[in-house]
């Protein structure tokens, strides 16, 4: 089966064939650094760095580019309340959303551009519109695309220009001949930044900037163009007016869009994530609650585990018991490599759980099939503990990013080495207690334990534990 990928555009499911040969040229909007990345980025971001891995492991060179939006009207205010430059406020959130991915387990980008670094590409963007009829100044100073001049407006959103409201993130300004018109530079105000230009000093809106670099970088068509579900419109819808009004030919290839992460309060209820309805989980938030409840250095792989559990498109719901079930599901796979050596060599993908996970993966990178094709080749390696169908399981957690941890330490939850101790003494004390026939005493160090999240597992070889 081929790779084939579901494009927002045509709303349809095709096989997917890069441009160029073997070569996939792939632009995935990034965020906007004034403030901490929340776990919609994080659903966002793993889901196309699984796309990423999947197609390099399909063969195929992949040239990604993720930019930082480093100024902004949020950026702006959020420097003016704290006092220092939005330089300084950007630099501090550009680093931290790094450190977010890394921990994510998401691979650095190709390249990483941010938009006060490509000026000059968006002022020559804004002044071929002008000349082409597409683009004018408005008496308030602003620059504005023209909507209604481009034919097919509103084709990727399935939106109807006459039913449209304008989609710019600022108040409609003024100047605009028609409240559906996005601004593309922005006359300068005092003390913002801002750069020269033909139409006097200002610096750009927010849609020129990702038709600016991913141009300038993969060139004026390329294979894919991804984001979350909030920016097919206006963000993507604009882009797409203003590269092809540009240059005259399609924007991008394919349009693939994460599904909306909703969060789970604990009776049941699903509602959007919102610091005003007190259920806002930044990455970092649950970075430090996972890694607290199931051991430092586990913790970011039960978080992503737990967002690959859904495919990329879906609706995902966020929950501290969501991810208690995700935690369960991936001890049952480090419990199938636990103790046994796994065969040298690469992934066979001839191999009956390696060729489910291939086709799940290239249709339409299934995350949640490709995921039960590893838990049954779990369940084989637990019946017969072949090290060729180890080396299998790895290989494909490899593809994913998940199970290259110590699974020993893992199952135990990273636990200290004092912690370790402690339990060990208790299982020594457990042992003496059952060989001198006080089985309450023996019973109770096994309750105790079972209710810290350890369970004990008595075999030939003695007792070992692990966390659930």
């Amino acid at each position: 089966m081929a790779l084939s990928i579901y494009s927002t555009l045509s709303r349809t499911q095709a096989p997917f064939t890069p441009i160029e040969p073997n070569h996939v040229r792939m632009y995935v909007c990034g965020v906007t650094v004034y403030d901490y990345c929340h776990i919609g980025h994080g659903r966002t971001f793993v889901a196309f760095d699984v796309v990423r891995r999947w197609l390099e492991a399909s063969g195929m060179k992949v040239t990604f580019v993720r930019n930082i939006t480093d100024v902004d009207d949020k950026i702006i205010r959020r420097a003016a309340e704290r006092g220092i430059t939005t330089t300084e406020l950007t630099e501090e959130f550009g680093r931290a959303m790094q450190e977010d991915m890394l921990a994510l387990g998401c691979l650095a980008p190709t390249h990483e551009p941010r938009a006060t670094d490509y000026i000059p590409e968006m002022l020559g963007l804004i002044e071929k519109l002008e000349q082409k009829g597409y683009a004018y100044q408005g008496s308030d100073g602003d620059v504005d695309f023209a909507v209604r001049k481009f034919e097919n407006y509103g084709r990727l959103s399935g939106k109807s220009i006459d039913d449209l409201q304008s989609g710019a993130r600022v108040d409609v300004a003024a100047g605009k001949r028609d409240p559906l018109d996005f601004v593309l530079w922005k006359s300068a105000k005092p003390g913002e930044p801002q750069w020269e230009s033909k139409w006097g000093c200002g610096r750009p809106g927010w849609h020129i900037e990702c038709s600016a670099m991913s141009a300038k970088i993969l060139g004026d068509t390329f294979d894919i163009h991804g984001g979350g579900p909030d920016l097919i419109f206006p963000h993507h819808e604009n882009e797409i007016a203003q590269s092809e009004a540009a240059s005259g030919v399609p924007f991008a290839k394919v349009w693939m869009h994460s599904g909306p992460l909703r969060v789970r309060d604990a009776s049941g209820h699903e509602e959007k994530m919102s610091k005003s309805l007190g259920n806002f989980w930044t990455i970092r938030d649950a970075l430090k609650d996972t890694e607290a409840a199931y051991g430092e250095g586990n913790g970011a792989e039960v978080l992503r585990f737990f967002l690959l559990r859904s495919q990329y498109r879906s609706p995902i719901s966020f929950s501290s018991a969501l991810i208690e079930e995700a935690q369960k599901a991936l001890v049952r796979l480090y419990g199938a490599l636990k103790g046994r050596e796994a065969a040298e060599g690469e992934v066979d993908w001839s191999e009956k759980y390696a060729a489910q996970f291939k086709a799940a993966m290239d249709d339409d990178f299934n995350t949640p099939l490709a995921i039960a094709a590893m838990f049954e080749l779990a369940t084989e390696i637990n019946r017969t503990g072949d090290p060729v169908l180890v080396r299998q399981l790895k290989g494909l957690g490899a593809v994913l990013n998940i199970l290259q941890l110590d699974p020993e330490n893992f199952l135990k939850g990273g636990a200290s080495d004092a912690d370790e101790a402690r339990i060990n003494a208790l299982i020594e004390e457990r042992r003496e207690a059952k060989k001198a026939k006080n089985f309450a005493r023996a019973d109770e160090i096994r309750k105790s334990l079972l209710d810290e999240g350890i369970v004990l597992m008595d075999g030939p070889q003695g007792t070992t534990w692990r966390r659930i």
